[in-house]
């Protein structure tokens, strides 16, 4: 699928992100949205995602987001985006059922799901795996902006490895439109409110380094989140802060979902493949950023990490010395 432009008699379609949306599942969702209207003019289109954080109602539309999925509906088209179909959640059966289902995606732990999948691991994110499906002439400013938010945000504002020579160039077309990129980071990416501050604070004053402090961990439990009134949306980026620790080559960080349930996050700098570590407890990413949830204590979910993460760093020594 070159272009997302075979849609010929499609009179109703749904776009779907993963579960738990970050700014780059947030925003791709949008921007189909939004160049579908354009493409498939008079055809019914529906987006279901968990309701998104706050920050993202900066984009246009982003109230016609369905984040109830109790329908019977049978899509003659369900786009689902960032994501292998396990992790549409609650959206997964409106997916089944539709007559076409299209993936398109970017983590190297997906190998395609529906009827039509495009999964290119080398792309900095799905916005600009999109960008490129999408046929010029219809990308108009707010289209454009989602786009660019979503590859920022998935390349911590073009800081990962993952940012390519053509993601820049990427941004540099979307930049054509004039649109105001640096108030746009600004208010989804940096920005944080005094409370979401607080537990960032309290997270990396309670985070250990262990593994010869090749490594760092900090935990949020349900009732320090209780404490400080604050959502899993409002601890975005408290991972990335703790791989930002100087000598650090694998940050973990974890909050509590339920009674022995965590959802956990990681992040690297290359040593360690995170995604390898994640798919090992049925989650998945990038070499650099993955996540899954894990069953068990604290403590044992650490454990059990650090097991993976050792012969990792192992191998690595190994090819250091070689």
């Amino acid at each position: 699928m070159k272009r997302i432009n075979d849609l010929t008699g499609a009179k109703t379609i749904a776009i779907g992100g993963h579960v738990r949306p970050d700014g780059d599942c947030v925003c791709s969702v949008m921007a189909l949205y939004r160049y579908l209207k354009k493409e498939v003019p008079g055809a019914q289109i529906d987006v279901y995602l968990e309701e998104p954080p706050a920050v993202f109602r900066i984009l246009d539309d982003i109230e016609v987001i369905k984040s109830e999925f109790n329908t019977n509906m049978c899509y003659d088209v369900f786009f689902a985006l960032d994501c292998n179909e396990e992790r549409l959640g609650d959206a997964q059966p409106i997916f089944a059922r539709a007559h076409r289902r299209i993936n398109i995606d970017h983590h190297i732990s997906n190998a395609g799901c529906g009827d039509e999948h495009v999964v290119e691991p080398e792309r900095s994110s799905t916005a600009e795996l999109l960008y490129e499906l999408m046929e010029p002439s219809l990308v108009d400013e707010e289209i454009a902006k989602a786009i660019y938010i979503g590859i920022a945000h998935d390349t911590g504002v073009f800081r990962f490895s993952n940012t390519s020579p053509r993601t820049m160039e990427i941004a540099s077309e979307l930049l054509k439109f004039g649109f105001d990129f640096s108030s746009l980071i600004e208010a989804t990416y940096y920005e944080k409110t005094y409370l979401q501050t607080q537990i960032l604070g309290r997270a990396i004053l309670e985070s250990v380094r262990f593994m010869e402090d090749r490594c760092i961990v900090s935990m949020v439990s349900r009732r320090m989140m209780e404490f400080y009134q604050v959502g899993p949306k409002d601890l975005d980026g408290i991972v990335n802060q703790l791989q930002a620790v100087k000598g650090v080559d694998c940050a973990i960080f974890m909050y509590e979902i339920g009674t022995l349930t965590y959802k956990v996050s990681m992040r690297s700098n290359g040593v360690v493949d995170v995604s390898e570590v994640a798919l090992k407890f049925g989650g998945g990413g990038h070499v650099r950023a993955a996540g899954c949830t894990m069953n068990g204590t604290y403590h044992d979910n650490i454990n059990n990490l650090s097991h993976e993460i050792a012969a990792q760093l192992s191998r690595a020594r190994l090819r250091e010395q070689v």
